[in-house]
């Protein structure tokens, strides 16, 4: 489990599963997974997006399910091959056979040959006829465009991920950077405190107390540094990197300002609310999964008209009319007596699974409608807290810092009151990082639940 400003990010569910299938199906065709991804050596936003879409496993995965879809799409589609059925044979005489003076003599096969063939459609002109095969092709491209839409609502969730990767790399750098500042001051601080130890301006137990938190700060700083790494190798596991993951840096780009995106700006809870539910990946592909229960209710319904099957056949032994069987064409009809099943169980299956997708249709709206409101509420609550910091909370922590280490140094203040305003600086810069990235965390779970780009 990764965290983000105290967000939990999950890896991918199914991630391995997933993956493993991608390759099945790319072997199967005789094709080769694109090579691990190469991560430049400043990654930008847009480039890790870019990444993902290209090369992500997830992806790769999704692009295996709308290949199955595809082919069950031609396997609808296809035309029943012909039967082509031929016999060939010879007639014995049974009982006792005489020669031309009346006497008795073995009997031998008849000269002639019996010779057969046969054509039969398998019902592939009935199948046509009754409309069977185009039902089965809607109920395909029905599940093909779910399949679709699945992966593209696979590709929303998988972008948000990385969204918020790439901001948990931003935030443990910016994290990093901050500890190795304070532990410098606090370097400082323990030459000065040492040297005014000397002179008897202070006492063993001050000195202990600031050599207490210079190796505080050292501890942060050992800290950070692995926080870093494990944000750069969950962010390059979501691209896809199967190899040694490279110390890169990232690009912030507009993340580190706290600014409302432009677009954002411009759109309410109630606009973002009536495009999420026309345009998320989700609602359309629960849409068309309901679409592909009515054709195959419709299907099932058809299905009740037995397949009438036209044959052919040609037959013959002996070319004269006198022959045991002289040439004869005939055509026939065949076709099952509906006796004793009516596809009763067939169609009450389908019936079922069109109320089943009808429910998912308006559960999946419903997940709009909460994942908007809760991405909203969080959009403005993340927003407040980082104008409050903004606002004076961060500028007045450092001023009372600064003022009290200059105090410190002129002998007017205590170690004590030093301490204090080090630490209540240090909490509110680590905050402000935690809020800032908790913003644009909030900005990206709000793009998910409305299914725009709203930077």
């Amino acid at each position: 489990m990764l965290w983000a400003a105290g967000v939990p990010i999950p890896r991918p569910a199914g991630g391995a599963a997933l993956a493993a299938l991608a390759l099945f199906v790319s072997a199967a065709r005789g094709q080769e997974l694109p090579p691990s991804p190469t991560l430049p050596a400043r990654l930008d936003l847009d480039g890790a997006l870019q990444l993902l879409r290209g090369q992500g496993l997830d992806v790769l995965a999704a692009e295996a399910a709308i290949q199955a879809a595809e082919g069950e799409l031609r396997v609808a589609g296809a035309i029943a091959n012909p039967t082509l059925s031929g016999t060939y044979g010879r007639s014995y005489p049974r009982g006792r056979c005489v020669n031309d003076a009346g006497s008795p003599v073995s009997c031998e096969p008849l000269s002639d040959p019996a010779l057969g063939i046969g054509l039969s459609d398998n019902a592939a002109l009935f199948d046509a006829l009754t409309g069977k095969r185009g039902l089965r092709q809607d109920v395909a491209k029905a599940a093909l465009a779910a399949a679709r839409l699945q992966r593209d609502d696979a590709l929303r969730t998988l972008e948000t991920q990385v969204k918020q990767a790439f901001e948990q790399v931003l935030l443990t750098r910016d994290t990093l950077a901050f500890d190795e500042e304070v532990a410098a001051a606090q370097a400082r601080t323990a030459a000065l405190s040492r040297a005014r130890f000397e002179n008897g301006a202070i006492s063993e137990a001050d000195v202990a107390r600031i050599d207490t938190a210079r190796l505080e700060a050292d501890q942060a700083v050992d800290g950070a540094r692995a926080d870093l790494r494990n944000a750069r190798v969950a962010l390059a596991f979501l691209l896809g990197v199967r190899g040694p993951v490279p110390e890169y840096d990232v690009v912030p780009g507009p993340l580190t300002s706290s600014a409302v995106p432009e677009r954002l700006a411009s759109e309410t809870r109630e606009s973002l609310l009536a495009r999420a539910l026309e345009s998320r990946p989700d609602v359309l592909a629960a849409q068309r999964q309901k679409d592909r229960a009515d054709a195959a209710l419709s299907l099932a319904l058809r299905q009740r008209i037995p397949d009438v099957t036209v044959s052919a056949s040609y037959f013959q032994q002996g070319t004269t009319n006198t022959a045991v069987s002289p040439p004869t064409f005939a055509l026939g009809l065949s076709l099952p007596l509906p006796l004793f099943s009516q596809q009763q169980g067939e169609v009450r299956r389908a019936e079922a699974d069109q109320r089943t997708q009808g429910i998912a249709l308006a559960r999946a709206q419903a997940s709009v409608v909460s994942d908007l409101e809760s991405a909203w509420a969080g959009y403005g609550a993340a927003r407040a807290h980082l104008e409050r910091m903004e606002g004076g909370l961060l500028e007045r922590s450092k001023t009372a810092r600064d003022l009290v280490t200059i105090q410190y140094q002129k002998g007017a203040a205590s170690l004590l009151d030093l301490l204090d305003a080090q630490r209540t600086f240090i909490a509110t810069r680590i905050e402000y990082l935690q809020d800032l990235a908790a913003y644009w965390n909030a900005v990206f779970k709000l793009e998910q639940a409305a299914g725009v780009t709203l930077r």
